[in-house]
C-alpha cells in the first residue's frame, strides 16, 4: 500500500529520491528501504509507530491510517503526535517554513491531509491573487476518492469531488465526471478496475480500490482539515 500511494507523486518528482522502478517493481525489502528516503510520510509512519506501539512503520494498519484517515491514528493526542512530527520535521524544514509551530496543534491529525494542508506552504499561498497553482497542488495532493463510471481500454471516467476556493473557504464540488488513464509509464497500481469500483486517487493516478470504511474515513478526515484550514484562513 505505501508504494502504490506513494508511486504517483515520486515518479512525477515531487516527493522522494527517484524510486520510481523500485516502487514498482522492487522486492518487499527494496520497497522497505524506499520508504525511508521518504522525508515527508515517513516521519508520520516513525511517529505513529512509536505512539500506537505498533513495532513495524509499514504495518498496514499504519499506512493505512496515514493516507487514508482514520483507523489506529485517529484517536492520537494531536498535539503530542505534533510534538514528535516537528521534531524531526523541524531540522529538515529548517528557517524556510517557518509556520511549522506549536500553533498547527489545532489543526494537526496523524495522516496525509494534515500533511497536506497543514505542514506543506501550499493553503499559505491561496487568496495573493495567483489561486490556481496553489489549488490545482493541493487537489492533487490529497487523496481524492472517486467511483468509476465507465471504462474504455486504458482510460476509465471516474466520478469524484473536486477542491474548490471561492476567494475565502476551501471546500469539495459536487460529483463531476473526470477521465484518467488506468496505465502510466508502463505501471498500473489498478489494473483491472470496472465499472462500479471505487477507488483512491494521487496526482492524477489510481492508487487503490477503497472499501467503504475507507472512503467514510477518507471523507471524515478530509473534512474536518479542510474546516480547521479554512479558520486559520479566516485570520489572516
Amino acid at each position: 500500500m505505501f508504494a502504490r500511494y506513494a508511486y504517483a507523486p515520486n515518479a512525477l518528482g515531487y516527493c522522494g529520491p527517484p524510486l520510481g522502478a523500485t516502487l514498482r517493481d522492487g522486492s518487499v525489502e527494496d520497497m522497505r528501504r524506499a520508504a525511508t528516503t521518504f522525508s515527508g510520510v515517513w516521519p508520520y509512519l516513525q511517529v505513529l509507530s512509536e505512539m500506537t506501539a505498533i513495532a513495524d512503520p509499514l504495518d498496514y494498519r499504519l499506512v493505512e491510517s496515514y493516507w487514508l484517515g482514520g483507523g489506529v491514528g485517529a484517536d492520537l493526542d494531536p498535539k503530542a503526535f505534533l510534538d514528535e512530527l516537528l521534531a524531526i520535521l523541524g531540522p529538515q524544514a529548517g528557517r524556510y517554513w517557518s509556520h511549522l509551530s506549536a500553533d498547527l496543534a489545532r489543526e494537526a491529525a496523524a495522516n496525509h491531509c494534515f500533511h497536506v494542508f497543514g505542514i506543506y506552504p501550499w493553503s499559505r499561498l491561496l487568496g495573493r491573487g495567483l489561486d490556481e497553482h496553489p489549488l490545482s497542488v493541493l487537489d492533487n495532493c490529497r487523496i481524492t476518492w472517486a467511483t468509476v463510471l465507465s471504462r474504455d481500454g486504458g482510460d476509465v471516467e471516474v466520478s469524484c469531488r473536486r477542491l474548490v476556493w471561492d476567494g475565502r473557504v476551501l471546500d469539495l464540488s459536487e460529483p463531476s465526471a473526470r477521465r484518467l488513464e488506468v496505465w502510466a509509464d508502463g505501471y498500473s497500481a489498478v489494473p483491472d478496475v470496472a465499472v462500479s469500483d471505487e477507488v483512491a486517487i494521487h496526482w492524477g493516478r489510481l492508487c487503490g480500490r477503497l472499501q467503504p470504511a475507507q472512503i467514510q474515513a477518507l471523507a471524515d478526515c478530509t473534512a474536518r482539515q479542510l474546516h480547521v484550514t479554512n479558520l486559520r484562513l479566516a485570520q489572516v
